[in-house]
């Protein structure tokens, strides 16, 4: 039984859509612990009408602690988990510290929730435009098995955390008034910009976020066959993750197999009519949990190709709504 939760990162901007989630779920746990930072030492934040105050993440934190959702930056996710691991805590964690560890299991819920039984006290949610993305894939390479997937991001300042928000606020200001904000989040002014650039460099020209990308797609989906060409760019959108997917597949699939798929799998919402303008948008998705897929066209420059558009609010499913969802899956087999 999981009878306390904690959270951790309780007052960021993941953090909060967490609780949210906590309480539209009506995850079935006794007692909430809200860790942070000392800036937020000494907060109050209300949870089903109850004002808790928010208490410092530290060694002993833990203590009685049965399940944690951590949202944190990777250099603190590498220091509170092992701790809260040995304070007998299970920790579903949304940093990318411990994605890629062997002993992690990196979990996407309607994708591979049997993974979740083999963890040694740590699972992992992955990167959030991985994630929808692979729920995306999860359908198809069901059926068909992915084999190559070329994939371009268009991705929310949101994805920075709040600081990325009010660097794109004060971006566009500056611009309308023919003014440059100098830029201290990204790596270029976003205001009215796009900047091809989403980590650092990694590996032969490619950047840590799209290097994420291929990795965690392999090891969500248990195949270290499907090759990933990935293109992470920024956009001067406050917050909605979009990408566009081309997929080829070992077993031919027409383009109304493919809907089908889609339209049949949980967690995916099929906004396809192209005549009638209709297809996922940023500003239409934001505030909800799915994954959003449209334009799917047959690729015409491959045989066994498929071509498709997909959103995602990347503060939810790309982060709070899968971790709540794979302490969901905890309880559910407690």
């Amino acid at each position: 039984m999981y009878e306390t939760l904690a959270v951790v990162g309780a007052t960021g901007a993941v953090g909060r859509i967490v609780l949210e989630q906590l309480q539209q779920r009506n995850l079935p746990f006794k007692k909430l612990k809200l860790l942070a930072s000392e800036r937020s030492v000494g907060k109050e934040v209300r949870f089903n009408g109850e004002a808790i105050k928010v208490e410092l993440l530290a060694p002993g934190a833990f203590k009685n602690v049965d399940l944690a959702i951590g949202s944190t930056p990777d250099e603190i996710a590498a220091e509170f988990v092992p701790y809260a691991v040995k304070e007998g805590a299970v920790v579903v964690d949304e940093s990318g510290y411990w994605r890629m560890d062997p002993k992690v299991p990196l979990i996407i819920p309607e994708v591979n929730p049997d993974a979740a039984n083999k963890h040694e006290g740590i699972l992992a949610s992955p990167n959030c435009s991985t994630t929808q993305m692979v729920v995306a894939l999860a359908p198809l390479h069901q059926v068909a098995r992915v084999t190559r997937v070329v994939v371009s991001t268009y991705q929310a300042t949101s994805g920075a955390g709040l600081p990325g928000s009010e660097e794109l606020n004060d971006s566009v200001r500056s611009a309308l008034v023919g003014q440059t904000h100098p830029p201290k989040t990204f790596q270029h002014p976003i205001g009215f910009n796009l900047i091809p650039q989403i980590g650092s460099s990694k590996y032969e020209g490619y950047t840590s976020e799209e290097m994420k990308m291929v990795y965690e797609t392999q090891k969500i989906l248990g195949d270290d066959g499907i090759q990933v060409c990935p293109t992470c760019v920024r956009v001067p959108v406050t917050n909605g993750h979009s990408e566009s997917i081309l997929v080829e597949t070992e077993k031919h699939i027409s383009v109304e197999e493919a809907k089908e798929l889609f339209e049949a799998f949980e967690g995916i919402t099929v906004v396809d009519d192209l005549p009638n303008n209709q297809y996922p948008m940023p500003r239409d998705c934001e505030g909800k949990d799915d994954v959003f897929v449209g334009r799917i066209r047959k690729d015409i420059s491959s045989p066994n190709g498929i071509a498709f558009w997909c959103v995602s609010d990347n503060l939810r499913k790309g982060a709070a709504t899968n971790a709540v969802q794979i302490a969901e899956l905890l309880m559910k087999r407690s």
